[in-house]
């Protein structure tokens, strides 16, 4: 039986009168990598960042990790908080420290890990993403856009978390450098095991990555399934998303892989 990290109950977003979340509700299985898809104005972001309790929502329940976020304190949302990741769409590198530092943050910030620990562990969080040595000393202005991405995701797994969030993780990267990054994070999550929760647009990470796909539309979750599943809801937004040009391409691109994987 799956065990849910994740539980949204009946959530309601509002900014005034207007409203981005009505009744939706999602749950997030350990081990999964589910995407979150929708369109313009849907609260993709706005839910993501309900989830690591950066906002809060106006009603309903998130409960992370069998904690429920309205009932924490201040210090036990900083503590959960060190059990997940997040990997921003820019990548939210401190422009005035080296990869070392930006890696080392979390690190240093718990105030309880010897600076030479420290050391093996972001050069290892480096190693682990594909990055060198060289790289470390190097500051944010200095590395190309896959980089970035690359320091960025290494920082949020410096703490081992048990979550990782991933905001629009390929924007912005050419398709080899896009292709790349997925490779990365597939390889890491079937290494490490942590579960995945992704903001996505782009289709191609959408397919290559996703265990499960949630669908945001009319202020809720309109489905949520495999791509094959989602695909079986008859609404205007799949249609468009999933249905156009560049969606029966992608879809056509995974089968073959399905396919082969279904072999092995």
């Amino acid at each position: 039986m799956m065990k849910p990290v994740i539980t949204i109950e009946n959530l309601r977003t509002a900014f005034g009168d207007h409203v981005v979340h009505d009744d939706l509700s999602l749950t997030v299985n350990e081990g999964e990598i589910l995407s979150l898809v929708g369109g313009s104005g849907s609260g993709k972001t706005t839910l993501l960042r309900q989830i690591i309790a950066l906002d809060q929502p106006a009603a309903g329940r998130v409960e992370v990790l069998d904690k429920d976020l309205s009932t924490l304190s201040a210090n036990d949302r900083r503590r959960l908080a060190r059990r997940w990741g997040v990997l921003f769409q820019a990548g939210a590198l401190f422009s005035s420290l080296t990869v070392f530092d930006n890696v080392a943050l979390p690190l240093r910030e718990l105030r309880t890990i010897p600076e030479d620990l420290v050391r093996d562990l972001v050069m290892s969080r480096l190693d682990m993403v594909g990055l060198s040595a060289r790289d470390a000393a190097k500051r944010p202005s200095d590395l190309s856009g896959g980089m970035v991405k690359r320091v960025a995701l290494a920082r949020a797994l410096s703490l081992d978390p048990a979550l990782l969030f991933l905001d629009e993780p390929t924007a912005g990267l050419d398709p080899q450098r896009s292709d790349e990054f997925v490779a990365l994070v597939r390889a890491l999550h079937r290494h490490l095991k942590f579960t995945v929760v992704m903001v996505t647009h782009d289709l191609d990470t959408l397919l290559a990555l996703s265990t499960r796909i949630a669908v945001l539309a009319d202020k809720r979750v309109i489905a949520c399934g495999t791509a094959q599943e989602v695909l079986q809801v008859d609404h205007p937004f799949i249609h468009t998303f999933f249905l156009g040009e560049r969606g029966r391409r992608a879809l056509a691109e995974l089968a073959p892989e399905e396919a082969a994987h279904g072999k092995s």
